[in-house]
């Protein structure tokens, strides 16, 4: 470990008694060996080679390296990989929008989904198409570098950033800034774990600054537009909400800054022995916010200006529908891409699209997608073209708020199906309380990696297992509750655990209809939730009490 240890937060035991070498970190660890007899990033140069060899004589370790290049093994491992597109911001030319959606359509059979962190994952991909599909890439200011890996992924960011009247300051130079800086940096890219950075100035933070590692959210101090700081939140096994660090970073030291908190975490060799403690986050949890930036100040060899609170959003949007720019005279519209797939000919021809009657695409957080810089005479047109091509804007809110994991077929570690299910139970709903549902956000994941955030949906869902009357294994889900972002952030509670996959849509339906029947004026599905038991709400779902009849149901 170099530099001083931080004091360990009071009530909380340091993890590791004395320090730790390199030698015990990589006898603990394996990746940490597989990175050190060979750094991922520096495979770039072998991809030649590796393309030109069968795929099973490419050694496990070489198809680990691959991850830091955007490459994941598709499921089952017999020779196809996903390949995940890093798109800054979530934001498309056309013509990069149209080199995607090519390379879908000749390497990726069609494939093609919109991710949580506003990337491109495309599926079917064989190695021995990577080196012409990176030269396409590159050729257009596309990159996978660190797209998948232990390295910093994909900087997100408010979708309509530059575009929206309401954002405190354009953050799209300084998006575009850290990532011309970190992305193809060899200095950066053999971190502890995987980072996540989100950067915005918008007013909803529609980009959960709080679930993530590093949550810039911007502001303005003495007249000076920068931003406030949030560390360690993070999803997955171990949810927790980022806490503020309590300075303020001008757009101008944001590199020099965010140089030094990933020297300190990377630096720190406890977070690199013990693989599932690795994240972020497990240092501010065990340090507390002051700590971290103590060490990041004694690493700037400076002080950073203090900053007392972090501004709160004003409310929740996920900028869909037709809204006017601060640019006069032109429109953005944002479609819901449900469940999140588009294939490779929609890319096509929505590039095809923007080109004729637009600026550029933006991806969101939740899986779909915006066209920007429509004149006001070309709006219904476009909206008219947009429908033609499978993306209706005259559909039920709900399926622009609501997100699923990639899953089954392609994902090794879902366990269940994921969009399939998102479709089914969304229409089922849909069919039994039309557009009363409108606001609700059902967040679906096929596995506790919680791609799809489902610790932080109105309705969190979880793929998981059960035993039948046979004792013979069938796909499950638990139900979790209570989680929320933005005024009301908070991590879910599991409340119904295994339910079978086939009765997931009633145990949804009865606890939606309680809470539509019962909710007071105003009220949210988290404030609502929290204002009834476990066991309550479970009784609900499983219909052993009627939505009027439940204990407290009018508490």
């Amino acid at each position: 470990m170099t530099g001083p240890e931080p004091a360990p937060r009071p009530g909380r035991a340091r993890r590791e008694r004395r320090p730790l070498t390199w030698e015990e970190v990589r006898r603990r660890n394996p990746v940490e060996r597989i990175k050190h007899e060979k750094l991922p990033f520096d495979l770039l140069d072998e991809l030649p080679r590796l393309a030109a060899t069968h795929y099973e004589d490419i050694p496990e370790d070489d198809i680990l390296r691959l991850q830091w290049w955007g490459l994941y093994h598709d499921k089952p491992k017999i020779g196809t990989f996903m390949m995940r597109v890093k798109i800054p911001g979530g934001i498309v030319t056309p013509q990069q929008l149209r080199v995607i959606g090519e390379i879908s359509r000749r390497f990726g059979r069609n494939s093609g989904e919109i991710s949580t962190r506003q990337n491109i994952q495309i599926h079917w991909i064989e190695l021995r198409d990577v080196p012409a599909i990176f030269d396409l890439l590159r050729q257009h200011g596309l990159t996978t570098a660190g797209a998948c890996g232990d390295i910093l992924r994909n900087i997100t960011s408010c979708p309509v950033a530059g575009l929206d009247a309401g954002e405190l300051f354009d953050t799209r130079p300084y998006v575009r800034a850290l990532a011309d800086f970190f992305y193809h940096n060899r200095e950066y890219s053999d971190l502890p774990r995987k980072h996540k950075w989100t950067l915005s100035a918008c007013p909803h933070q529609c980009n959960a600054p709080e679930i993530h590692d590093v949550g810039l959210v911007g502001t303005m101090l003495d007249g000076r537009p920068g931003f406030a700081v949030l560390v360690g939140g993070g999803l997955s096994t171990y949810p927790r909400l980022a806490e503020p660090l309590g300075v303020f970073v001008p757009p101008e030291e944001l590199i020099d800054f965010l140089r030094a908190l990933l020297e300190v975490w990377s630096s720190d060799l406890t977070y690199r022995a013990n693989r599932a403690k690795a994240r972020f986050k497990f240092m501010v949890e065990d340090h507390g916010p002051e700590a971290i930036r103590s060490r990041i100040e004694e690493r700037l060899g400076r002080p950073l200006q203090r900053l007392e609170d972090v501004p709160a959003p004003v409310g929740r949007t996920e900028h869909l529908g037709i809204h006017p720019q601060k640019q006069e005279g032109l429109y953005y519209i944002g479609f819901p891409v449900f469940p999140g797939l588009i294939s490779g000919e929609q890319m096509m021809a929505v590039a095809d699209l923007v080109e004729r009657f637009g600026e550029d695409v933006r991806f969101t957080r939740e899986q779909n997608l915006i066209v920007t810089g429509v004149a006001a005479d070309d709006v219904d047109r476009v909206v008219a073209a947009m429908a033609e091509l499978g993306f209706p804007l005259d559909v039920n809110p709900v399926r622009g708020g609501s997100i699923a994991c990639t899953g089954n077929p392609h994902c090794n570690y879902a366990v269940g199906d994921t969009k399939p299910q998102l479709v089914r139970l969304v229409e089922h709903l849909e069919r039994r309380f039309g557009r009363a549902i409108a606001g609700l956000h059902i967040h679906l994941d096929g596995c506790p990696h919680a791609c799809g955030q489902h610790w932080v949906g109105d309705i969190g869902i979880q793929g998981t297992t059960a035993r039948d009357e046979r004792g013979e294994k069938i796909p499950a889900y638990d139900i979790l509750l209570r989680g929320g972002l933005g005024r009301e952030a908070a991590i879910g509670r599991p409340v119904a655990r295994r339910v079978p996959a086939g009765e997931l849509a009633g145990y949804v339906e009865r606890l939606v209809g309680f809470y539509l029947q019962r909710r007071r004026e105003g009220e949210s599905p988290q404030a609502f939730f929290r204002r009834h038991d476990d066991a309550e709400l479970l009784a609900v779902m499983e219909g052993r009490a009627e939505a009027g009849t439940a204990a407290g149901a009018g508490a």
